[in-house]
């Protein structure tokens, strides 16, 4: 089981970490949402607690919590930039189907 990040991701991620000041990682997760079913979560986190599992990737820590890494695995994050819009995307080889507008997905 693997999660893993681009060198633009990783960058991305790493220059939040710093100007935030403080946080051991990324957490990455999966909340029921959306017309397809599942939505993705990401934020910044100062703990890693017992139900996470932690990857390492880039020198920086990726942590999941199990029921969402069966959901995960396998991704690869990426942050992109055209014109105008930038921001975090998924590339998630376990999904079987999304929504129109993007917010959700089905596995």
């Amino acid at each position: 089981m693997s999660v893993t990040m681009t060198n633009s991701a990783a960058d991305r991620v790493r220059a939040f970490l710093e100007s935030r000041g403080k946080g051991v990682g990324l957490r990455l997760g999966v909340r029921p949402s959306g017309c397809s079913g599942m939505a993705y979560v990401l934020e910044f986190t100062d703990n890693i607690e017992e139900v996470d599992e932690v990857f390492e990737d880039h020198g920086l820590k990726i942590i999941i919590d199990k029921k969402s890494l069966l959901y995960l695995n396998g991704t690869e994050l990426d942050y992109t930039k055209e014109g105008l819009n930038e921001g975090f995307k998924f590339n998630n080889p376990n999904i079987s189907g999304e929504c129109g507008c993007g917010e959700s997905f089905t596995v």
